[in-house]
């Protein structure tokens, strides 16, 4: 079976449906794996949620996700996350808020665990640091775990020598017999390792190999929905960045 790894689309329409085109380009998949935030940030927070469950799909809650229906306290965001978090929260149907109560900090899929941010502090901790995984190794019992949160793809793997880490380039692929491995697919709708491109993951589990992809998406009229929308000028600007 094939499936699909994302994160943090982000409310971001033109890139998730950059990404599914991608992935049907490249022989389809059977599930998508989702690690939370599917909205916030972006201009098109409902149409995200629906086009999701559409789907066949797992999903964990990001913590801009719980945000928006009153999960976390807003305030805990900075100004222009919190703006963006305000006005998502105001477009969300009761269909939508009730999909995104449905929505756990954690879940177990064969060998994976999915979570947002660590398997220690599902919402909010960030995995960027050897450090931070190391601390994490012990709050899961899977081979492997999946994280979002950061918008970076990183790979963590635990080996003789202490724990590795790297950042895989467009089209590695890694092979996942005999390890234990912490893992980022990158975010889907707001890339933050200076690549604007959107980012994702397919997963096969025939021959045990994760594979990490780029794509092209059309920025500008994502931007020019945010424009319209008076969402903050900053959180426009770094789509062009990646950052």
């Amino acid at each position: 079976m094939k499936f699909a790894i994302l994160a943090d689309i982000h409310g971001n329409l033109m890139a998730f449906e950059a990404v599914l085109k991608d992935l049907e380009k490249r022989g389809g998949f059977d599930k998508i794996w989702c690690l939370g935030d599917i909205i916030g940030y972006g201009p098109d927070p409902s149409s995200c949620i629906k086009y999701l469950k559409q789907i066949n799909h797992s999903c964990v809650a990001g913590n801009h996700d719980w945000a928006a229906i009153g999960n976390i306290d807003i305030f805990e965001f900075n100004d222009d996350a919190a703006s963006a978090n305000q006005w998502t929260a105001m477009q969300l149907t009761d269909d939508d808020k009730g999909y995104l109560h449905s929505l756990r900090p954690v879940i177990v899929e064969q060998d994976f665990t999915l979570v947002h941010g660590s398997p220690r502090e599902p919402m909010w901790e960030y995995l960027f640091s050897i450090r931070s995984a190391e601390e994490n190794l012990y709050s899961f019992t899977t081979s492997f775990c999946l994280v979002g949160h950061s918008h970076i793809p990183l790979v963590f793997e635990q080996s003789q020598d202490g724990l590795q880490l790297y950042q895989p380039r467009d089209g590695e692929s890694i092979k996942l017999e005999n390890k234990r491995l912490i893992i980022n697919p990158g975010s889907v709708g707001q890339p933050r390792d200076h690549d604007p491109r959107a980012s994702y993951i397919i997963y096969d589990s025939d021959i045990m190999t994760i594979t990490y992809f780029r794509v092209i998406y059309d920025i500008e009229t994502t931007q020019r929905k945010m424009t319209e929308l008076n969402l903050p000028e900053y959180l426009i600007y770094r789509l062009n960045h990646g950052m």
